[in-house]
């Protein structure tokens, strides 16, 4: 089977590759040479893993599936949410420095660091059936940035269970617990229950 990722990023590629069923061929956007940006304009991570989808399914006609993670602190009332990516400054590439530094300047006189990551994977079979799995992962923002093996929020967020963020952990750690990886072990279940 093969099925299109609607990303760009190839540590999500790596990711994906990981636990998705060996049987699986996965190609990227850049795999497949779609180099337009996919303008994210809905209100949940749903609605923009759908338009992800959507975009890719109408250009290729193939099975593919997109995410939408973020990031969401209950004391910011759900900042920096749907806008995770670019909760800093609208500008690309993305700044993950500037996200980290803005999230941490919020929340520098807030008691209640508490946080979860939760991505929504929308995945478009050939019969344009669409199915969503969905990960969460709780836990809290650190005081300052710790760690090199992440990118994102990596790199202030630390995991319940843990002591350590998601940089410092690793990717072996992070690819077991992560939200992006628990909404990919359902979408990789639904695919061997298929197969």
């Amino acid at each position: 089977m093969i099925l299109i990722f609607a990303t760009h990023n190839a540590k999500k590629l790596i990711e994906a590759q990981r636990i998705l069923p060996t049987s699986v061929v996965i190609k990227s956007l850049v795999d497949v040479a779609y180099d337009q940006e996919i303008i994210e304009n809905a209100d949940t991570f749903e609605g923009n893993a759908t338009l992800k989808t959507d975009a890719i399914f109408s250009v290729f006609g193939e099975a593919c599936f997109a995410d939408d993670s973020g990031l969401v602190v209950p004391s910011l009332n759900g900042l920096p949410g749907v806008k995770s990516a670019r909760y800093a400054s609208d500008s690309m590439p993305v700044d993950h420095q500037a996200n980290n530094d803005k999230l941490l300047r919020a929340l520098k006189n807030e008691s209640d660091r508490s946080a979860y990551f939760i991505s929504v994977v929308c995945l478009k079979l050939p019969n344009q059936t669409e199915l969503y799995f969905e990960g969460r992962v709780t836990g809290r923002i650190s005081v300052s940035p710790q760690g090199d093996m992440g990118f994102g929020y990596d790199p202030v967020f630390i995991p319940d269970g843990h002591t350590q963020t998601f940089a410092e952990l690793g990717p072996a750690v992070k690819n077991q617990i992560s939200h992006r990886a628990r909404a990919l072990n359902q979408m990789s279940a639904f695919l061997l229950s298929q197969i």
